[in-house]
């Protein structure tokens, strides 16, 4: 996702006014008409908001996102909007399909103190601690689940648009800067970051990233179509192009060898590299429509995978490319997206269910169960196993985190 600028939203009101009003969709009447058209159509084209649907408080994230964004909004003036767009254009996404069974899920959840921040990915440390990277609101967040105290840091960079984060055996924070083009690396106890430039400046939004098994980190960058490995010795980072144009290399995980996999998002395909060649070997999906988003390994080497265009988990056996898929509880747009692999069974969320919906699904019964997120999810990004038998969660557009504890 790029994040608007000045520069951006005076193209969009030359564009605009060049288009004229007679190529916009007709907003309904209402009390709040005038305002949406003055106030959003400044950076959006109308019809997309006409294309969206929400309920009223998650229109109120919407804008809470876009005031992050420079938009010049009151909060009388939101409640205003909200309102009259949820009643105009309202949550059109399918209800979460229910599904009970033996295993119960319990949930702990924070807001974030900074509204429209978007919590992208979580993180679980040893200590105890759940991060969070506030991409909208240039920020890593920290929460102390013990006490609920929440301390943010903000990014020296503006514009940096944190995503993934992992962390050193050290304690620092290690984030890419899917705005800016770098990889940084809090130190907590300090607040200093550290940047690790692109060498391309084609490699402009890194996006998931994960330690190796020799110290170095393995990280994608998804519209620039590559993945890289930095070095945090020596800060030397190098990049490989996909040969597939557009593969938008995204999730990533490594198997029991140390071997990463990741998804190519914008084809039917999951990569493996060779650690030492960093050549890839693409497996092909059976459907020419799957996208997966994320991937998960389990203990046994097999990688699954959310099919977010299809509603479909998958597992890919590497030894022998057997693909076998299951279609999710939610059904076709459900759009399966954060996915983790705990004790051998699997956990993912389905992002466009109302609410989201924590999945459990069980290899050996092929048996599914489902719960419901209380705060909504608001699409979970990405997921990871915590510790204590627990799955950290960040519910993007809520500005929420979570711990859910497996019994």
């Amino acid at each position: 996702m790029t994040r608007i600028t000045s520069l951006t939203i005076v193209g969009a009101v030359v564009a605009a006014a060049a288009a004229g009003a007679s190529a916009q969709p007709a907003l309904p009447p209402g009390p709040a008409r005038d305002l949406v058209q003055q106030k959003c159509s400044v950076c959006h084209a109308i019809g997309r908001i006409t294309a969206s649907g929400y309920d009223q408080d998650g229109w109120r994230g919407v804008l809470a996102r876009m005031g992050g964004l420079g938009a010049q909004v009151t909060p009388a003036e939101a409640d205003e909007i909200a309102t009259y767009l949820a009643a105009n254009f309202p949550d059109r996404r399918p209800p979460a399909v229910i599904l009970p069974g033996p295993v119960q899920a319990s949930f702990q959840e924070w807001k974030v103190p900074t509204a429209g921040s978007r919590p992208h990915d979580p993180l679980a440390t040893p200590d105890g601690m759940l991060w969070y990277t506030g991409q909208m609101a240039n920020v890593l967040g920290r929460v102390d689940p013990r006490t609920g105290a929440i301390r943010e840091y903000k990014l020296p960079h503006k514009n940096s648009g944190p995503h993934g984060l992992v962390a050193d055996a050290n304690g620092r924070i290690w984030f890419t800067a899917n705005f800016a083009g770098y990889i940084g690396r809090l130190d907590p106890a300090t607040g200093k970051v550290v940047e690790y430039k692109m060498p391309d400046p084609a490699a402009r939004d890194p996006h998931t990233l994960l330690f190796g098994r020799q110290g170095q980190i393995w990280f994608t960058v998804q519209g620039g179509n590559m993945f890289g490995r930095l070095d945090p010795k020596t800060g030397q980072i190098k990049l490989v192009t996909m040969a597939t144009p557009r593969a938008n290399p995204y999730g990533i995980a490594l198997d029991s060898h140390g071997v990463p996999f990741f998804d190519e998002f914008g084809t039917n395909r999951i990569g493996r590299i060779d650690p030492a060649t960093m050549r890839v070997r693409d497996y092909l999906l059976p459907h020419a429509d799957s996208r997966p988003r994320r991937i998960a390994i389990g203990p046994d080497d097999m990688v699954w995978y959310s099919d977010y265009a299809r509603g479909a988990l998958g597992r890919l056996d590497p030894s022998t490319g057997v693909v076998k898929e299951w279609a999710s509880p939610g059904g076709p747009q459900s759009q399966p997206y954060a996915i983790a692999v705990l004790g051998g069974v699997v956990w993912y969320v389905e992002s466009n269910t109302r609410p989201n919906a924590l999945v459990r699904f069980d290899p050996k019964t092929g048996s599914f169960q489902t719960w419901a997120i209380p705060a909504g999810g608001g699409v979970v990004r990405n997921m990871m196993v915590a510790p204590g038998g627990k799955l950290a969660l960040a519910e993007s557009g809520v500005d929420t985190v979570a711990l859910a504890t497996i019994r």
